[in-house]
This record gives structure tokens, C-alpha cells and sequence, in this order.
């Protein structure tokens, strides 16, 4: 083959630029994520019936669809919370390598028999089947000066013009509000209504009649009769608009022609459609929007689309209202890209030194400096056609691949130089001679090198998702290398050098004669140290076992981990309150938190949550997330979000009120809600709540 492309140097120029626009090309179309997809698919039921509590959620809903959902192809496991609001979810974890959009496909058809034996309220919420991630990618926030725009108004305006903008945006899974929308409040009297001899059946089928929308039909429509002129479509007053209209519904009309009005037995206001999760925004009242990735999302892209609808949409708002995304996970993702990214540009650059160094001569260094973008692009086209992405591990594999990159080429370089000089042959005499000698050995050390990473990408699990994209990079630019070495480097070598007299070699003067009688002493000098080992050969045996069992006991002795914790530049701080606590109380002690929190140095801002929280939702949960300062501007390991996590912990143990707790997120976020682990305690035995938290108060008083 390397002759082949020694005769014709233009057709390998011709396949290293293919292979260049094929990397160009697919670099654009990557998506960019911190890690590769670890965590196995999965797919979030979420069901919300108004008014029943947990148990009741369990039983008429939540138990009825899991039943419904085993046996579902690829499913590994369901996890299912019912919340005292009301509100329910189910997720199914499928293996590695479940289609999402066929997992989906088949939970709503499984769906869809169990929804006949749901709660009609249940069925009338809407029961949603979602495949976005676990976790936030960013929060958007709007606030407000004017007075007028209250958190109810605000949040009314977000639902209806903001956030389906968003969920349109190509990448979001899901985005969702916490605030609410405006709705027709109506505050029965039950004692009012027990004298009029009422219930509350008939307060809900008289709204539900007289609150409708209808077709009332055409006037002169065809058929017609002879001379008709006219064609109109009746339109009619259906669904009401205002508290009054909503006061005059019909609950009754008596015999003696007196009627009973909705508003002589309720009160009714435009108020909030719920009140469960509230938003806030360095301690003052707004609305805020979750947005969260799909499985397959670009979240760099994503949140930069975010930030552009918002823009767009900014020119539209009303007076006096601000946007903000004061939570933005991304940033530690383009960080982390950016600067393994620069790393990837600083090897080039001392690979490319080293080799000048050694080789002196410009044209020899650049032969196998071409080699490295080509075989880092074509690395780029493979990982698109296999579904990959660009993330720390496969930016990590280039990195580490630049030097094995450039060994087939230095190799090849290094042979013709030695040819020319020891016999004097022209460059294209010389890459024939060298090629026939080398061919062999080069694919020869590709297979084994090859061989060495190939076992990684079929490890299974988890593991295996980190490690095959990893593998597939060293694999494929190795691949690339031997290719290269065998077509473009011969077909340099061959028109690019110049003629070297026989017996010249390396310079004897100036700079890079200096460098080699150095280098020659260093070599001979430690030629003599091996000299004299080989001499003791025992003693340094014995040497050389001791340093094998000092790294073993040091090894074994190694906390492990599955990946280091990192400064992601936020921290989550969960609260959590008693059962049967109020909002208001939650309120109290999140103003304490945030009293806390925004006074520390190295805080940007802090987006608060009422209502929802790792611990569950209701009135006595709520979350925050603390978004730090740019990690140029925080210096020391106190600055860092481990230390302020730790702070934020030590200081709030002094509230009595309330369990409260600061993470750092999780380094993969698809693994969890928090740094460290979880773990889950199973009533096998069908003791009963009272007996299963019992159990978790033995299991934490040992633990503790």
C-alpha cells in the first residue's frame, strides 16, 4: 500500500483532506456533554390527583399503573413516589441501549389500559409520560418592579407566553414552571351550603354545565330556503371570564321561580390555580422555569438557546419585568470542554517541539505534525457515525493519543532520514527502501496497541458506557496513524525532503550541537548506571520488590470512588421540616438559609424553591441552588463549593425547626441529586409505614 501512495502522492493528499472535511463537518454536529450517557434510560409517569393523599395516591393510581408496566421490554426497575399534595410519579429505568423514543412509545401504550381504571379527576389533570433527565440543566427566572405584576400575575404570564416557547426549543425535555397560572377560585361555605339543602355534586355539575364552551350552530347554512340572503355562524357566550359571571351560575331553580346562585353559597375571587411551589430569587418573591435536557440533548447548545429566546421574548415583556438564568449547570460542562480543549492545543504544541528537538530539521518535524489533526478529525467523523459525543473522556483519549499519533510518522521519518544519510539515496529512493523495511513493523505495533484498548469498550454497565467512548477514540486515531504512516507520511516523505549527503546526520554545531553531545553524555552516563545494576542484579531485585509492595499496601490502603468530586460551581441546599408543617414556616426558615448564603463572599445568587425538594413536595420541603462566582474570581479550598457546602451545614445545625442539609452535585448528574450515594429500605415483609420507619430510625441511629 505505502508504494501505492509514494507513486501517487496527490491521491493521499486527496483521502487527508477527505478525512479532515469529514472531522469539520462532524465537530458541528456532536453534541457536547461532561460525561457519556452513564445512568440506563428511562421514562417519568407523572400523575397528579387533587386533594388525595399519599396512601389514597398509592392505591387508586400509582399501584394501578405499575401493574400495568411490568413486563415492559428492557425494563430493569421502577421507582414510584406518592406525595401528600397530591401529586405522584413513577420511573422506569431501562437497560443500556433502549431506544428512549420505543421505550416511550410502549409505556404509553401500557398506559393507556390502565387509564380507564384511573380516578376521572385523575384522568382529567392529564397524566404525563416524559423522557427528559432527572436533573436541571438551568433555571430562567422572572421578576419584577412593578407592583402591580404580583407572583401570581407573573406566574400566569410565564405559563402562557414563556414557557411553551421553551419547551419547543430543540434539546429541552422538559421545562417546568414554579409559580402558577391564574385561575377562578371558589370558596364554598359549607354551611351555607347544608341550609340550602346542596352538595357539593351540585356546585360541580352546575359549573361544569354552565361553564362550557358550544357550537350554537349557522343561520342559513345549506339547505336552504328559496331567497335566502343571509349566512351567519352563532356564536354565543360559553366558558365565563370574571367572578361575577361565575357568581351567577344556576345551582338551583325553585317552583316559586326564586333561583339559588353559585354566589350565595361561595366566595369566588381570580386567585392562583395552585399554591404548592413558589420561586425565589436572592431571597425576593418570582417565578422561575426549570428547564430539563432530553437523553439525547446537547446541553452547551441547549442552554445557549435558552439564553437566545429569552432575549427574544424580553423585547415583548411587559413594563418592569427582568429575566434572569442565575442557575446554569452548562457552565461547568464549556469549562471543563474549554479547557481540555486548550490541554489537546498544548500537547500539540510540545509534541511538536519535542520533535523539532530531536529531529532538527523543519521539514522532518512536520511530516508528523500533519499526521495529528488528521487523525484527531477523522477520530471526530468516527465518534458521529457511532452515536458519540464530545465530552472529558474522549477529549481526555485525544490528549493522551497525540503521542502515539506521531510515533508511526516520527518512525517512518526517522527511517528515510537514516537511509539518505547512510547511503545516499534521493528521497523518493530512500521512502521505497524504508517503507519495504518498516511496513510490517508498523502494522504489527497498531494490531497490539489496538488490542490493548479494544477490551475496554465491552466492559458492561455503567462502567462500560464511561469507558467505550474512551476506547472507540484511542482505537480509531491509533487506526488512523497506521493509516496515515502507511499513505500520506511516505507521500511527504517522498516529495517534501530534501537530499542529505551520506554520512551527514546530525548538526555539530551551535544550539543542536550542543544539545547532542549533551544528549550523548546523558545516554552514555546512564548506559553506566545499567551497567552497574545489571553488576547487582540481586540486590536491586530485592530494591524493586519492596517499591512492587510499598505500591500495593499504598494502593490497597486508596480511598476509592467512582469519579472524583469537582468544584461544579453551585451547591444544593435541601430543606426539610416536619410533617404537617406549613408553607409559612417553610418560608421563615428559608429566609434564614438565604440570610446565610448570600452574605458568604464567593456567592453569586441563590434560586429558592418552596415546595419541592430531594426529600419530596409539600409544604415542608423547599431547595436551593447556590450558584457560586466564577472560579477565577474564588481562591483557596474555603472558597471552593466543598468548603461553602461545609459552612452552610455547620451554620444551619443551629436551626431547631428544620433538617437542613448542603450538597455539591453529583459528578455525574444522570447518577443522582447529590454527591456520595442512596440507598433505598423495602418493606418486603408487608409490616406497614409505621414498622418501615421504624426500621429507618434503627438503621440511621447505627449509622449515626
Amino acid at each position: 500500500m505505502a508504494q501505492f501512495f509514494i507513486n501517487r502522492p496527490i491521491f493521499a493528499w486527496v483521502i487527508a483532506l477527505f478525512i479532515l472535511v469529514m472531522g469539520g463537518v462532524a465537530i458541528t454536529q456532536l453534541p457536547i456533554a461532561q460525561y457519556p450517557p452513564v445512568a440506563p434510560p428511562s421514562i417519568v409517569i407523572s400523575a397528579s390527583y387533587p386533594g388525595a393523599s399519599a396512601s389514597t395516591l398509592e392505591d387508586s393510581v400509582i399501584s394501578v399503573i405499575e401493574r400495568e408496566m411490568n413486563g415492559s421490554p428492557g425494563l430493569i426497575y421502577m421507582e414510584s413516589t406518592s406525595q401528600a399534595n397530591g401529586s405522584g410519579s413513577i420511573t422506569l429505568s431501562f437497560e443500556a441501549g433502549t431506544d428512549p423514543d420505543l421505550a416511550q412509545v410502549d409505556v404509553q401504550n401500557r398506559l393507556a389500559r390502565a387509564t380507564p381504571r384511573l380516578p376521572s379527576s385523575v384522568t382529567q389533570q392529564g397524566v404525563r409520560v416524559d423522557k427528559a433527565r432527572n436533573n436541571f440543566l438551568l433555571f430562567t427566572i422572572l421578576s419584577s418592579d412593578d407592583p402591580n405584576l404580583d407572583p401570581v400575575a407573573l406566574g400566569d404570564y410565564a405559563a402562557r407566553t414563556v414557557l411553551p416557547e421553551l419547551q419547543r426549543l430543540p434539546g429541552v425535555g422538559q421545562a417546568q414552571l414554579f409559580g402558577t397560572e391564574r385561575a377562578m377560585r371558589i370558596w364554598v361555605d359549607p354551611a351555607k351550603l347544608v341550609g340550602f339543602n346542596l352538595a357539593m355534586a351540585d356546585v360541580t355539575t352546575a359549573i361544569r354545565a354552565q361553564n362550557a364552551q358550544v357550537s350554537a350552530g349557522t343561520i342559513g347554512d345549506l339547505p336552504n330556503v328559496g331567497g335566502q340572503t343571509i349566512f351567519a355562524t352563532v356564536v354565543v357566550k360559553g366558558q365565563l371570564s370574571n367572578a361575577e359571571q361565575f357568581g351567577n351560575i344556576v345551582l338551583r331553580a325553585n317552583t316559586d321561580g326564586s333561583t339559588v346562585r353559585l354566589r350565595d353559597v361561595a366566595r369566588i375571587e381570580l386567585g392562583a390555580e395552585g399554591y404548592a411551589t413558589s420561586a425565589r430569587l436572592n431571597g425576593k418573591p418570582s417565578t422561575g422555569i426549570g428547564v430539563q435536557l432530553s437523553p439525547t440533548g446537547n446541553a452547551l447548545a441547549t442552554a445557549q438557546a435558552v439564553r437566545t429566546r429569552m432575549e427574544e421574548l424580553s423585547r415583548f415583556f411587559p413594563p418592569g419585568v427582568q429575566w434572569a438564568i442565575p442557575y446554569d449547570s452548562s457552565r461547568f460542562i464549556d469549562i471543563s470542554i474549554r479547557q481540555v480543549a486548550e490541554t489537546l492545543l498544548e500537547a500539540v504544541v510540545l509534541v511538536f517541539l519535542v520533535m523539532f528537538l530531536f529531529l532538527q530539521n523543519i521539514r522532518y518535524t512536520i511530516i508528523p505534525t500533519i499526521v495529528v489533526p488528521v487523525s484527531l478529525m477523522g477520530t471526530f467523523a468516527v465518534l458521529l457515525a457511532m452515536g458519540f459525543s464530545i465530552n472529558v473522556l474522549t477529549m481526555f483519549g485525544m490528549v493522551l493519543v497525540i503521542g502515539i499519533v506521531v510515533d508511526d510518522a516520527i518512525v517512518v521519518v526517522e527511517n528515510v532520514e537514516r537511509i539518505m544519510s547512510e547511503e545516499g539515496l534521493s528521497p523518493l529512493a530512500a521512502t521505497r527502501k524504508a517503507m519495504g523495511q518498516i511496513s510490517g513493523a508498523i502494522v504489527g505495533v497498531t494490531v497490539v496497541l489496538v488490542s490493548v484498548f479494544v477490551p475496554l469498550a465491552f466492559f458492561a454497565g455503567s462502567v462500560g458506557n464511561i469507558y467505550r467512548q474512551f476506547s472507540a477514540v484511542m482505537v480509531t486515531a491509533i487506526a488512523f496513524s497506521a493509516f496515515l504512516a502507511l499513505s500520506l507520511t511516505p507521500a511527504l516523505c517522498a516529495t517534501l525532503l530534501k537530499p542529505v549527503e551520506a554520512g551527514h546526520h546530525h548538526a555539530k554545531t551551535g544550539f543542536f550541537g550542543w544539545f547532542n553531545r549533551g544528549f550523548s553524555r546523558t545516554a552514555k552516563a546512564y548506559e553506566g548506571v545499567v551497567a552497574r545494576i545489571l553488576r547487582r542484579a540481586a540486590r536491586y531485585l530485592v530494591i524493586y520488590a519492596a517499591i512492587i509492595a510499598a505500591v500495593a499496601v499504598l494502593y490497597s490502603r486508596l480511598p476509592t470512588s467512582f469519579l472524583p468530586a469537582e468544584d461544579q460551581g453551585y451547591i444544593i441546599v435541601n430543606v426539610q421540616l416536619p410533617p404537617g408543617a406549613t408553607q409559612n414556616r417553610t418560608l421563615d426558615v428559608m429566609q434564614q438559609v438565604e440570610g446565610f448564603v448570600l452574605k458568604q463572599p464567593e456567592v453569586q445568587s441563590m434560586v429558592s424553591v418552596l415546595g419541592f425538594s430531594f426529600s419530596g413536595s409539600g409544604q415542608n420541603a423547599a431547595l436551593a441552588f447556590v450558584t457560586l462566582k466564577d472560579w477565577s474570581e474564588r481562591i483557596g479550598a474555603g472558597s471552593s463549593a466543598q468548603g461553602l457546602a461545609g459552612r452552610v451545614f455547620g451554620a444551619m445545625m443551629s436551626v431547631r425547626d428544620a433538617f437542613i442539609f448542603a450538597v455539591s452535585p453529583p459528578p455525574i448528574p444522570e447518577l443522582g441529586s447529590a454527591a456520595g450515594f442512596s440507598f433505598r429500605l423495602q418493606d418486603r415483609a408487608g409490616l406497614g409505614h409505621d414498622a418501615l420507619l421504624a426500621a429507618r430510625n434503627q438503621l440511621l441511629g447505627m449509622a449515626s
